[in-house]
């Protein structure tokens, strides 16, 4: 029996407060003008404080992805979910998502993935792994993000800040034995060299030990006062930095690269895309992949634009944006492709 991986049912959620690019001008020196040229970026979403989470976005997104696959929540049997911005530092959002749809007298397994922008496409991955061996037939797989609950909001943070929104996307997969549908194959990447240079360092276990000690104030105490201590919270060093230049010139070279080498594993061409759901990074990376490709617009699904970069979510958003506007449909060759934070990146073929 030669099994493969289909998606089954998919669904989205953003929060309904929209920030636009003047919002932000208001508590930061930055202008829409100077965001859109450099992002694309014309407005992002923003959670309700205290009352939503990462968690409860992926719930919602969940249980919409669980109801177009035909099943109930109790079918589900195993959980991965990926994440940069967890409700806790531990436990992972998995089990609160298990808690959150009611499910927790199943007892399934729940997986954490933290590849941030790569997260979806590492979870397909691991799904697919799992669904082909014929150990899981109903895998939850979920990317959501809560931005906007650790963003700098003033100028010197404005760098990061304005790219960054919440939202969460999921699906369901099961496994076909139709021929030559679903995922036809994944790959994934990445180099650590450069860790640092798109990263949240702190609060962190690290000592100091990556980068020197000396840069990070730790009062001199035999225990503790590494994770968090007051000279953190003084510098406000709790934020998350990225070097915008040098993400920008891997990316554009590693994603073409990703992209081409799903291609090559399967025996397809660029031009058997019908459609290519980026990573919402950056318009402008977006629109350089796309002409490497020679693909047209609508072949290429862009949402960063009202959106703003959601991460792990980004990709599980476009895709089902996509397929609900029926730019997806049966049959149609779908490429996902991510590169992200660590630096990770990988890419999807699906069948659909």
């Amino acid at each position: 029996m030669n099994l493969r991986t289909k998606v089954a049912g998919i669904g989205h959620y953003v929060p309904e407060k929209v920030v636009t690019n003047d919002d932000l001008a208001q508590v930061m020196d930055t202008n829409d003008a100077w965001i859109q040229e450099r992002t694309g970026i014309k407005e992002r979403r923003y959670a309700k404080k205290h009352e939503e989470t990462t968690t409860t976005m992926a719930a919602r997104a969940a249980t919409i992805a669980i109801e177009r696959a035909g099943i109930s929540k109790e079918d589900v049997d195993f959980i991965v979910f990926a994440t940069l911005s967890p409700d806790y530092y531990f436990p992972g959002c998995g089990v609160l998502l298990q808690r959150e749809l009611g499910i927790t007298k199943t007892e399934i397994g729940a997986l954490d993935i933290r590849n941030q922008c790569s997260g979806f496409i590492y979870g397909l991955s691991v799904a697919d792994q799992f669904i082909k061996t014929g150990m899981y037939k109903n895998v939850l797989l979920v990317g959501s993000e809560m931005h906007s609950m650790g963003l700098e909001f003033d100028t010197r943070g404005r760098n990061v800040t304005v790219i960054f929104g919440d939202g969460a996307g999921a699906v369901i997969l099961q496994p076909t034995e139709e021929e030559g549908k679903g995922v036809l194959t994944t790959h994934l990447h990445s180099d650590g060299t450069h860790a640092e240079q798109l990263a949240m360092l702190n609060p962190g276990s690290h000592g100091g030990y990556h980068l020197g000690k000396e840069n990070f104030g730790y009062p001199d105490e035999e225990y503790g006062e590494i994770f968090i201590y007051p000279e953190l919270l003084e510098r406000k060093n709790t934020y998350p930095n990225m070097e915008g230049q040098l993400v920008f010139k891997n990316a554009v070279v590693k994603f073409p690269e990703v992209i081409k080498e799903a291609l090559d594993k399967t025996g397809l061409q660029a031009s058997d895309i019908d459609m290519l759901i980026p990573h919402q990074a950056n318009l402008r990376i977006s629109q350089f992949v796309q002409q490497k490709l020679g693909l047209r617009d609508d072949q290429v699904w862009n949402n960063i634009q009202k959106y703003g970069n959601t991460t792990a979510a980004s990709i599980p958003i476009a895709l089902c944006e996509a397929w609900e506007a029926g730019k997806i449909k049966d049959g149609d060759l779908v490429c996902l492709a991510a590169f992200g934070s660590g630096f990770t990146w990988g890419s999807a073929l699906v069948r659909w």
